[in-house]
């Protein structure tokens, strides 16, 4: 199963649009860790914002939507998206391989790493601050996609993941290349 991981689209089409056609083409299930329509009070309008067109575009998805609510996501979003809006977490198991979403805003680094390893995730997602990140801590892959849609850190490229059965690619759209990975398992 190829998985397709994202976060942080904050209402931009083109950053959807982008990750449809350069990474999530043949995915199997597209997971989203939260702040799906709105882009916050504290962001820019990233480019192609268009939050009604973008819940549209979610909602025709030819593969399965799992989304983790965000702290910039509403009540109101779920009346727009017919994929659940699951708050705060989203928990899956694929086969063997236990999966935590949950969109990062309400607990530290540390914290989420505790929550990971209470359930016995392999994978732990999240978003939140836009910044890519993907590393392997006590046992448990923590991932961050970063954002397609208002890129942040050094250098601030749009990013998401993609998870097959031995390996989690992070994705640079623009260069449509690999930035980092890591292999699942011991």
């Amino acid at each position: 199963m190829k998985i397709g991981i994202i976060s942080d689209t904050h209402g931009s089409v083109a950053a959807w649009e982008e990750a449809m056609s350069k990474a999530f083409h043949d995915v199997d299930l597209i997971v989203h860790s939260g702040d799906v329509l709105y882009h916050g009070p504290r962001n820019p309008l990233p480019q192609g914002y268009d939050p009604q067109k973008l819940a549209a575009l979610i909602n025709e998805s030819p593969v399965p939507v799992l989304i983790a609510r965000g702290n910039c996501d509403a009540d109101i979003d779920q009346v727009l998206i017919n994929w659940p809006l699951q708050a705060p977490y989203c928990f899956l198991q694929i086969e063997n391989l236990r999966l935590l979403v949950t969109h990062g805003d309400r607990l530290s680094f540390e914290e989420m790493n505790a929550q990971a390893r209470r359930h016995q995730v392999d994978v732990l997602v999240f978003g939140h601050t836009h910044v890519p990140e993907i590393k392997k801590e006590n046992g448990v892959i923590m991932l961050n996609p970063g954002s397609p849609a208002l890129p942040k850190g050094s250098p601030a490229v749009p990013t998401v993941a993609l998870l097959d059965r031995s390996t989690i690619l992070l994705l640079d759209l623009q260069a449509c290349k690999v930035i980092d990975k890591v292999c699942l398992g011991p």
